[in-house]
């Protein structure tokens, strides 16, 4: 009589925060699946992991909510918390009910191993400065989009801003091999039009000794050695933006005219306090090029509000700054404390209600230099990957409502016919009705 078939673990990952956690968590899953563990959807899996963010407070305290949750919904799952956060605080997730191992950045290579062993040690985190291995898998579904998927070719940062713990949890700048690259985006090109390249850092791809290759080299070669039709960079530090960059992602079809460039603030002052590395001057020069390389290019930022000691003429002297430049989007960031910065041990900490306003104010002005970019596209053909539920996005970054339904993944000129609230409308002969 044949032995009955001893089940595998059943595991789900839950990612949050940026687009290299979404990469690390794909990672995470393809490891478990090849030491046997069976992932699931389901909420009643046995290994519950949680691949967290910690750039905020707010991204902390919903990591411990889903902790909760998750041991009150299905109190027999083991509970495995990684990530940024798990690196930062260690002990405070592991005191959390529930929690069966944290497993830091440090060890995140590990962690198929640490789940497969009996547990000698509820906490596995070491020195995240000698990492040196690069974990990182496509992301072929983030945010839903199945149509663009992001492969993380960098990790780590070697900046210091005064506000930042990013590099306290990922470690130092670390590149991914370029054969890795390009196989990568070649087999990902088989099924998809286009390909999101991102990183923590990602303008410092290539950066160690021995590469003897920067960014624009790598896309070069991409272009040259894969059938890729579009490559689209994620955010890339303002002094990384190089003539020679902007220059080759201008002339180049197959790359998005999409150019995201972190600002934080439009004060010298503050940007001096942040310990950023340019100053609104080099920032300008930047995205002045930009445009002028790329007329119908979009060009975003982040922007930080209430950061320690701004006082109401710094923060009109952001937007002030905002307002000049030709942003056709922003993402806007309140400050937020972060244990064991510079910023959170200064005593001039900017109220939250203040935050939010300055917050708000911007967006306000955000939300209509879109519109004003928006606008500007009405009656012309732009090329555009289809996406889900009707939708595309064009090369330079904005959403489409398609008038027609066509399938994903494909890569089409669409005429637009008029604008929404939040994007684009596909022209059709037949007028839209409102309900």
């Amino acid at each position: 009589m044949r032995s009955a078939q001893k089940s595998m673990p059943k595991f789900v990952v839950h990612n949050f925060g940026c687009r290299a956690s979404q990469a690390d968590g794909a990672a995470i899953e393809s490891m478990l699946a090849h030491h046997g563990f069976e992932q699931t959807r389901d909420s009643s899996a046995e290994f519950v992991v949680l691949n967290t963010c910690t750039v905020t407070n707010t991204a902390d305290t919903e990591v411990r909510q889903i902790v909760r949750r998750v041991h009150r919904e299905n109190p027999d799952a083991r509970i495995v918390v990684t990530g940024c956060y798990a690196q930062r605080a260690p002990e405070e997730i592991a005191q959390l009910p529930g929690v069966a191992l944290v497993v830091g950045n440090s060890h995140k290579t590990q962690i198929a191993d640490l789940m497969s062993a009996p547990y000698h040690g509820q906490i596995h985190v070491g020195d995240i400065f000698e990492a040196r291995d690069f974990l990182s898998s496509p992301v072929e579904d983030a945010s839903g989009d199945r149509s663009r998927p992001n492969l993380k070719i960098q990790d780590g940062c070697g900046n210091r801003c005064s506000f930042c713990i990013i590099p306290f949890v990922r470690g130092r700048s670390r590149s991914a091999p370029v054969a890795q690259i390009v196989d990568q985006v070649r087999s990902l090109s088989e099924r998809y039009p286009e390909v999101v390249l991102t990183g923590i850092n990602l303008g410092r791809w290539g950066r160690e000794a021995g590469f003897g290759m920067r960014l624009v080299d790598l896309l070069r070669l991409l272009l040259v050695d894969t059938d890729v039709r579009r490559l689209r960079l994620s955010s890339v530090e303002p002094m990384d933006w190089s003539d020679e960059l902007l220059q080759f992602v201008a002339r180049e079809d197959r790359i998005a005219k999409h150019i995201h460039i972190p600002l934080q603030s439009g004060s010298d002052a503050v940007l001096r306090r942040m310990h950023r590395r340019y100053r609104p001057k080099h920032y300008e020069a930047r995205v002045r090029l930009a445009r002028e390389l790329m007329p119908d290019a979009a060009i975003g930022a982040d922007v930080m509000v209430g950061f320690p000691g701004e006082t109401e003429e710094e923060f009109e002297q952001t937007c002030a700054f905002v307002e000049t430049m030709p942003f056709t989007y922003l993402h806007i960031f309140p400050y937020s404390e972060r244990p064991g910065t510079p910023a959170a041990e200064r005593p001039d900490q900017v109220p939250e209600s203040v935050r939010k306003d300055r917050g708000r104010i911007l967006r306000q002005i955000g939300l209509r230099k879109n519109a004003e970019f928006r606008r500007g596209f009405m009656g012309r053909t732009l090329s555009a990957v289809t996406i889900e539920n009707g939708r595309a996005i064009t090369s330079n970054y904005l959403a489409i409502e398609m008038s027609s339904a066509r399938p994903a993944r494909m890569m089409v000129n669409i005429r637009i016919g008029s604008v929404t609230e939040a994007g684009l409308r596909e022209w059709t002969a037949f007028p839209v009705l409102s309900s």
